[in-house]
């Protein structure tokens, strides 16, 4: 499916015809240039590769240096291959303008990192709740986390404490508020995953 490469420039609020306050995410899409194109006689499959975000020459390595003067472009920070794009030539320039107010996308992201995490923050675990019977330090404890003898092993999958965050997260169905193409913004209903600066994929 087709889409473009963009950053998360934060979340607003706008009003609908209706009179309410609708959260919004504010995404700078593209423009992204075409580095690649990919065909099934060459490469096995049909798909072009989009790059986005300026980098300094000095920290690109010579062989991308090289892949990036084919297309007559300068180093680029993120590159993402996307499918749909029937027509599109060695450095062309897609913009914000290929969506449309009102359809809807989907929004690809890498969630905020949190760190190391116990099981009340990282799934939601109640604890306790209470100090009595001698208890003063099993407040926020995961309590028992299986069996002895049988199955005398810890099942897979157990929620416990852990990293949390970080993660790749897909957000489906958001529409589409507004398009500005002048100044390639496109504002999304909802929140998206990441923090402010990151990079994200916008899919139709």
């Amino acid at each position: 499916m087709p889409g473009l490469i963009g950053k998360k420039i934060g979340m607003t609020s706008v009003y609908s015809a209706e009179g309410k306050n609708i959260p919004c995410t504010i995404i700078e899409a593209g423009p992204c240039v075409v580095t690649q194109v990919k065909k099934v006689d060459t490469d096995g499959y049909e798909a072009v590769q989009l790059a986005y975000g300026e980098r300094k020459e000095k920290n690109t390595p010579k062989a991308m240096q090289g892949h990036f003067k084919k297309s007559n472009t300068t180093p680029k920070r993120k590159l993402v291959e996307f499918d749909g794009f029937e027509n599109a030539k060695l450095g062309d320039e897609i913009s914000v303008d290929i969506f449309e107010d009102g359809e809807w996308v989907d929004v690809v992201g890498t969630s905020k990192g949190k760190g190391f995490q116990g099981v009340v923050k990282r799934h939601g675990f109640a604890g306790v709740g209470q100090s009595t019977h001698g208890q003063h330090n099993r407040l926020r404890a995961p309590g028992s986390i299986g069996a002895g003898s049988t199955p005398s092993k810890v099942v897979k999958g157990m929620r416990m404490a852990g990293r949390m965050g970080g993660e790749r997260v897909k957000q489906t169905n958001l529409q589409v508020v507004k398009v500005y193409n002048e100044k390639n913004l496109i504002v999304v209903k909802g929140s998206i995953p990441g923090a402010k600066g990151s990079f994200v994929l916008i899919e139709k």
